[in-house]
């Protein structure tokens, strides 16, 4: 083999070695969960189940341990949100908490106004959730979230 082929096979050799030793090695990754309202049920009496989307974004499983969360619609206050889900959620995934809610006055009429006219509601979550990810210790992060929820066709009293 000549002398420039062989120089280029070694150099071609040393840089794949060095890209390797480079490369991640798939370590495990802890990163801020987030919670949204997936669904909303009112029932006859007005009281609210409510559908919580936990979502894990870490590399590794993570159970979440209790829930905190001021709730308001439209603005106006709506009560907390409080669980303890227990719940271990697979690093890259959510799964759903269902909490029984009674809604704060404000917040009661807000919601049952949307749902009679067929409009959606904007909803604030704020406060804390407890996780526990796998092998670590428990960690407790700020929660910060709007969104919005729209009436579902064909369900009375839900808003997606």
């Amino acid at each position: 083999m000549p002398l420039s082929k062989r120089f280029a096979a070694i150099t071609l050799a040393a840089f794949a070695l060095l890209l390797a030793a480079c490369s991640s090695t798939g370590g495990k990754r802890v990163s801020e969960p987030a919670v949204s309202i997936q669904q909303l049920t009112v029932d006859a009496r007005g009281n609210w189940q409510v559908q919580l989307r936990l979502q894990n974004y870490s590399s590794m499983a993570m159970r979440f341990d209790s829930i905190d969360l001021a709730l308001e619609v439209n603005g106006q206050p709506a009560g907390h949100l409080k669980a303890t889900p227990a719940l271990s959620i697979p690093g890259e995934s959510a799964d759903l908490a269902t909490v029984s809610h009674v809604p704060d006055g404000s917040g009661r009429l807000v919601v049952a106004d949307a749902l009679a006219s067929g409009q959606g509601i904007n909803y604030t979550l704020k406060g804390d959730v407890q996780v526990t990810p796998d092998g670590s210790k428990q960690r407790s992060y700020t929660i910060d979230g709007k969104n919005q929820l729209g009436p579902v066709p064909g369900l009375p009293g839900v808003l997606r």
